[in-house]
């Protein structure tokens, strides 16, 4: 375990450079993360009634711009080689976002944004961490599925505090968060139809051995930084 351990941290400290880069990148950008603003954020407080083709939409447009649910998702599919094992670990998230997504907003379960946020951002840790090796390293194996389902609910909170900000109207709010949630399912399709083209292409060059280590270790530092601003963020608030 303890050669494990040095092998995992000499690789990390050769590229701890490249990560400062992109923990100052992501940091720059996580202020304008993926809420609901502008244009959709007028539609929702002024739309009253049934809208099943807007919400369908805006479900669609908040997973796809969604940077911390395609990381994690992304982490989850990267060493996915059968389509069945995608489609098993993906329905598993979208269970548990599902669920969570319409409980929050249907059922009125309030719960802190910040905090929320900041254990999606541990969810692309743990993730990044597992396809690392660092459990093995520990001696630990976690149960993968469970854990994808827990890290779901999670993220359908995250999506229900977006929509828990904005003082929408009762009037068709069942219908439009049925809506909502269908479109934060097509918006998965789509990101992961985009994600596994990608990474199969990347898959059948040489440099996904060499790098795979790298694209992990990148995505735990975007994970910690996302952890870390929602944390910074709610001892703030």
């Amino acid at each position: 375990m303890g050669d494990a351990m040095r092998i995992l941290a000499d690789r990390f400290v050769q590229i701890a450079p490249l990560l400062a880069a992109l923990g100052l990148f992501v940091l720059s950008s996580v202020a304008s993360a993926h809420g609901i603003s502008g244009d959709d954020q007028e539609f929702l407080l002024r739309a009253i009634g049934t809208h099943v083709g807007p919400y369908v939409y805006l479900g669609a447009k908040h997973m796809v711009t969604g940077y911390d649910h395609l990381a994690f998702l992304a982490g989850v599919i990267f060493f996915l080689y059968r389509l069945k094992d995608v489609a098993l670990y993906v329905t598993l998230f979208a269970v548990g976002h599902s669920t969570t997504l319409l409980l929050g907003v249907l059922g009125g379960w309030h719960v802190n944004s910040y905090l929320v946020d900041a254990v999606i951002g541990l969810s692309v840790v743990y993730k990044a961490f597992e396809n690392l090796g660092g459990f093995r390293a520990l001696g630990f194996e976690p149960n993968t599925k469970a854990a994808v389902l827990f890290f779901g609910f999670f993220h359908g909170f995250g999506l229900a505090t977006k929509l828990q900000d904005l003082a929408i109207s009762r009037d068709g709010l069942v219908a439009n968060m049925l809506s909502f949630n269908v479109g934060v399912e097509v918006g998965q399709l789509l990101a992961l139809s985009v994600m596994l083209i990608a990474f199969n292409a990347w898959r059948a060059t040489g440099s996904f051995a060499r790098h795979a280590f790298n694209a992990n270790v990148a995505l735990l530092t975007v994970g910690f930084v996302l952890f870390g601003y929602q944390l910074t963020g709610y001892a703030v608030a």
